[in-house]
């Protein structure tokens, strides 16, 4: 054991300050970043490898862009926080209103879990409603009311939910199968006229990558129209990352709240909320929706989103698209070519790689798929200087960063690692 993780484990609980990255689910004990460039990591022991977690999709340009970090050190050298209004707020409140057809306005929060708290409160304050309705194996951060059935860190250590927790707590929430249509039609029949929000990751990326199946997320959108609920966007992880206007572009549809984080934030913490005027004006200080936060609107993170969506363009999306075309088919090919089973799905920019014989298409499917072999996959990539999610239950993130040159040299890696597996 390091000397390091030592003294993390001394003075942080699990000698970390997330779950998913103790490696719990994949066993061995992490490394430490010393430092991070384009498309690669490097420890502290020196060694580099070639990064696709990039920050779980935050750092869509690949490590320290240059003008990302111009703009940081830019917005540092005036200050870190007032407590007061800046011009980035404003600044990046249009940026994204401007890309995303469905927001208006945008409440700026700190982080993607107090944006799907904020979600959840304005929805119940606007519709007077009371109930929540999310999907098995979607994550919406750590508040309590979404922590049921959640995919991510919860999903990685085998939970179902979490100590702490109350019962009165989750009363409220109500789960769903993703992807069955079947399942919706008969919750809308029994509560349709108590759901205040139906939250739903628009591309399940958090039970590893699950795309919506045709016609979901429509007959979604037509169902909480026709019982008057809130359809609620979670575009933490695809805002930006599958499209200037998110996955909402992709499938067009049209929710009534979004929920954004990751990118916006360009690697700093950073999340917002966002809807039509009508919605979001029932926050305080116009509404009697309560929501505060010292560090909302951080000029660092506002600074750096705005840098990395000026950026961004479709042509970025057009490269990005291809290089996860790329990789996916590639570990598809390598890895069958060497007798596994494998499922490698993709949105768009992001890739999914399940050990599984079946297509994969909802949190239970998830959970059958060869966690043992993926860990073993993990590891003996991370041994051959490739570093993948340290879960099963997490997805693939290509940059902008990385070159064929990079991808191609990832495939012929894991040719080699599944040589390992047998």
């Amino acid at each position: 054991m390091s000397q390091l993780y030592k003294r993390a484990l001394a003075r942080i609980p699990g000698g970390v300050n997330s779950p998913v990255r103790s490696f719990a689910s994949v066993g061995g004990e992490p490394f430490f970043v010393a430092s991070a460039s384009g498309s690669s990591i490097t420890d502290t022991d020196g060694r580099e490898y070639l990064d696709y977690v990039q920050s779980w999709g935050a750092s869509i340009l690949g490590h320290a862009h240059p003008k990302v970090v111009e703009a940081i050190q830019r917005a540092a050298a005036a200050g870190s926080s007032y407590g007061a209004p800046t011009p980035g707020e404003v600044e990046l409140a249009e940026a994204i209103a401007d890309r995303v057809a469905s927001v208006e306005k945008v409440r700026l929060v700190s982080s993607g879990t107090e944006a799907a708290m904020t979600a959840v409160r304005l929805a119940r304050g606007a519709t007077g409603r009371t109930k929540i309705l999310k999907f098995a194996g979607c994550y919406h951060g750590h508040l309590d009311a979404l922590l049921v059935a959640a995919g991510s860190g919860v999903a990685t250590l085998g939970l179902p939910g979490s100590a702490g927790v109350t019962e009165g707590t989750v009363a409220d929430t109500i789960v769903a199968p993703y992807n069955d249509l079947a399942a919706l039609d008969e919750v809308f029949a029994r509560d349709g006229e108590n759901v205040a929000a139906v939250l739903v990751e628009p591309v399940a990326a958090n039970m590893g990558l699950v795309p919506p199946a045709v016609g979901f997320l429509a007959s979604l959108r037509d169902l909480c129209t026709r019982h008057g609920a809130l359809l609620v966007f979670d575009e933490v992880i695809t805002g930006f990352r599958v499209a200037l206007g998110g996955a909402q572009a992709r499938y067009e549809i049209t929710p009534d709240l979004s929920i954004f984080g990751k990118v916006i934030g360009g690697g700093l913490p950073l999340a917002a909320v966002g809807g039509p005027a009508a919605v979001m004006d029932h926050l305080a200080p116009l509404g009697d929706v309560y929501q505060a936060g010292t560090l909302s609107g951080n000029p660092l993170a506002t600074a750096a989103g705005l840098a990395v969506l000026a950026e961004l363009e479709d042509g970025s999306y057009t490269a990005l698209e291809r290089s996860a075309a790329r990789l996916t088919e590639g570990l598809h090919a390598a890895l069958g070519v060497a007798g596994l089973e494998v499922q490698t799905p993709r949105a768009f920019t992001i890739g999914g790689l399940f050990f599984s014989a079946t297509e994969v298409r909802d949190y239970d499917d998830a959970k059958k798929a060869d966690g043992e072999r993926y860990a073993k996959f993990f590891h003996a990539m991370l041994d051959r200087g490739v570093f993948l999610a340290p879960s099963a239950f997490e997805s693939i993130f290509p940059s902008l960063a990385h070159t064929d040159a990079d991808i191609d040299r990832t495939i012929e890696l894991a040719a080699d690692a599944a040589k390992a597996l047998h």
